[in-house]
């Protein structure tokens, strides 16, 4: 059992920048591939980026690439989403997950758990 509790959310000009953390429990954290999800009002959860068990290998959704970075910290059960470059349609709830799946395989279809999401909202 994996529970995952994010934060870092806020709200910040187009052009900014958060880092969102995710803290996850149990022992099993370092077995998963980890990676982070996001949903706008009346949209359909998204995948945004994800990372392999040991941070070898990162896949990025096209609208993140170059501005987003994942990473994680399998000593501290932690993830991170470092945002750069921050734009309006960047603006959705961000929610931690982990999955069995490979980093491009990462969807919401294999999702084993999820986090209860921040909210991110960025203004013009």
């Amino acid at each position: 059992q994996v529970q995952l509790v994010e934060s870092g959310g806020g709200l910040v000009q187009a052009g900014g920048s958060l880092r969102l953390s995710c803290a996850a429990s149990g022992r099993t954290f370092s077995s998963y591939t980890m990676g982070w999800f996001r949903q706008a009002p009346g949209t359909e959860r998204e995948f945004v980026a994800a990372i392999s068990w040991n941070g070898g290998s990162t896949y990025y959704a096209d609208s993140v690439k170059g501005r987003f970075t994942i990473s994680r910290d399998n000593a501290k059960n932690m993830e991170y989403l470092q945002m750069n470059s921050l734009k309006p349609e960047d603006t959705a709830t961000y929610y931690c997950a982990a999955s069995a799946a490979s980093t491009q395989r990462m969807s919401n279809m294999n999702i084993n758990y999820w986090g209860q999401g921040t909210q991110v909202t960025v203004s013009s």
